[in-house]
């Protein structure tokens, strides 16, 4: 049986210890509010609030190593952030994450919460298997909120399915496959950088299954950590 997910060989080559882990949730209940999301919106903001400051965030470990992630990738992280650091970085800030439905905000909250750069995707949308390469150059790329596709680079590190790109690892999802009030059945991705243990992404999806179907319903499926060195 072909994997969900794997990698090729350049990238995998490139980053032999970039673990990725995947989970699902099925008959979720998608709204765009309710009073289970607000109440959890403000015990999270309360809890990062507490645990982290914004002047000692460029140190932490996990900021750490996404941010080494970007630099090797040719990313500078202080203008193009991971978007655990971003939604972080955007609370103690005093902000707030964005409204978008009870889904989409119950894992930002998770990777707020963890600093691990989460996707959620439709995964009705989804055309599977996933793969993890380098994308080529000029190959186009529509994500969320870009009102055209854009163009990318040679070799920016890329998650596909068997028809497009997805999400530019680890910051910017697609626009085709992304969660709307409409969505039954979710797949959530937690992203790897060199020095993320696989227990910390099992952890981070874990959490962003559990404030999903706590404020939208569903079951839990699956969640499976994925290595490069297995490639399975």
């Amino acid at each position: 049986m072909e994997p969900f997910l794997s990698w090729d060989e350049q990238a995998a080559k490139s980053f032999p210890d970039l673990h990725i882990c995947v989970g699902t949730v099925h008959n979720v209940r998608a709204e765009r509010t309710n009073s289970k999301i607000e109440a959890l919106r403000r015990s999270v903001t309360e809890e990062v609030q507490g645990r982290f400051q914004l002047e000692a965030l460029k140190d932490h470990p996990t900021v750490r190593a996404y941010r080494d992630l970007f630099w090797s990738l040719g990313v500078d992280p202080t203008k193009t952030r991971p978007s655990g650091e971003a939604l972080l970085r955007r609370v103690l800030h005093g902000g707030e994450i964005p409204r978008i439905s009870t889904v989409v905000d119950a894992y930002n909250l998770a990777s707020l919460k963890t600093i691990i750069p989460l996707s959620g995707f439709d995964l009705n949308l989804m055309s599977p298997p996933l793969r993890v390469r380098f994308s080529k150059t000029n190959e186009e790329f529509h994500g969320i909120s870009m009102d055209a596709p854009v163009k990318l680079t040679e070799r920016m590190l890329v998650l596909t399915d068997t028809k497009q790109i997805v999400c530019i690892y680890p910051h910017r999802d697609a626009d085709a496959t992304k969660i709307t009030t409409g969505t039954k059945n979710v797949l959530v991705v937690g992203y790897g950088a060199p020095n993320i243990s696989p227990s910390q992404l099992r952890e981070a999806v874990e959490t962003a299954l559990n404030l999903i179907i706590q404020t939208s319903e569903g079951k839990i499926e699956t969640v499976r950590v994925f290595s490069p060195s297995k490639n399975q």
